[in-house]
């Protein structure tokens, strides 16, 4: 069996200096548990890789334990942008390999499929295909039975790949609800896999029903049961985003990074349940986002 609590499965697989790959987009299912954890046991040196990297990368950013980040954006849309990570890149703290969405996704399907590239036409015209081959990630070539210009983007592999989930069962398998952007590839191309999730059920709990089943478990190495393991955002059909959660935290952003790491040290207790209770004492405000959740489904 694969289940593990949070500390047990980022004690063991998330090293210092590894590449981190993101799940989740903007306030929808990012995994929040698990980023909470890496930030308590300071796993620092990290370069975090993904399309959006929103509330968990500038969390992470803001305790001080990223050094690079590549992606497609990093914002949190309308509430703004990442603020303590915009400093640290302004600084010169945090180095940035900046993408389109599509390029980065691009790059996780070539890891995933086993080959060490893609070719795609997106990124022709643009000032991203010059920082991106300045940096080795792309290269400008030609479709050699078509004659046309093509871009090829280096594959992307992981270390680890960090992701929240509707569910999963012992062994891995695992049911994502709504959108899945980039994740199926980036846990395909991934080393090592950290799965949370609302509820872990028994092994062979989907066998009567496999095509609900979004990523296998051969590609899963732990499971961690997280219910609310996305909060303050949102998981489609169990619960909706905290808006005020998300406002506070951006709040604090603009203020300036003491205060970033001040909320950090007051709210990020020994473990997630501890964190939830902090925020939400008696479970008031989960309740109100499950119930708003399913009077939108």
């Amino acid at each position: 069996m694969k289940v593990l609590t949070a500390g047990e499965a980022v004690s063991r697989f998330v090293a210092r200096g590894s590449v981190v790959g993101m799940g989740g987009q903007n306030i929808n299912r990012c995994p929040m548990a698990l980023v909470h954890e890496v930030i308590r046991q300071g796993v620092g040196g990290l370069t975090v890789v993904g399309c959006n990297l929103s509330l968990p990368l500038d969390m992470l950013v803001a305790a001080g334990l990223v050094v690079r980040t590549e992606q497609g954006t990093g914002n949190l849309e309308r509430y703004g942008t990442l603020f303590a990570w915009r400093r640290a890149v302004e600084r010169g703290e945090v180095s940035v390999g900046d993408h389109s969405h599509l390029a980065m996704a691009s790059r996780f399907a070539a890891a995933a499929l086993g080959l060490p590239y893609l070719p795609t036409r997106s990124l022709l015209g643009t000032d991203l295909l010059a920082d991106m081959v300045a940096e080795g990630v792309a290269v400008e070539s030609v479709d050699p039975f078509g004659g046309k210009p093509l871009v090829l983007v280096r594959a992307m592999a992981p270390d680890v790949a960090l992701i929240h989930a509707n569910r999963a069962d012992t062994l891995g398998n695992t049911v994502i609800e709504g959108v899945t952007s980039h994740e199926v590839d980036m846990v395909r191309a991934a080393k090592v896999t950290i799965v949370s999730a609302e509820q872990v059920l028994p092994a062979g709990a989907f066998a009567d029903r496999p095509e609900q089943v979004t990523i296998p478990e051969a590609y899963v190495t732990a499971v961690v049961e997280q219910p609310f393991g996305a909060f303050p955002t949102s998981v489609y059909r169990a619960y909706d985003f905290a808006e005020s959660e998300i406002k506070e935290y951006q709040g604090l952003g603009r203020t300036g990074d003491e205060h970033l790491r001040a909320w950090i040290s007051a709210n990020l207790g020994a473990c997630f349940e501890e964190y939830l209770a902090t925020r939400d004492a008696g479970g008031t405000l989960r309740r109100t986002l499950a119930d708003r959740m399913r009077s939108l489904v």
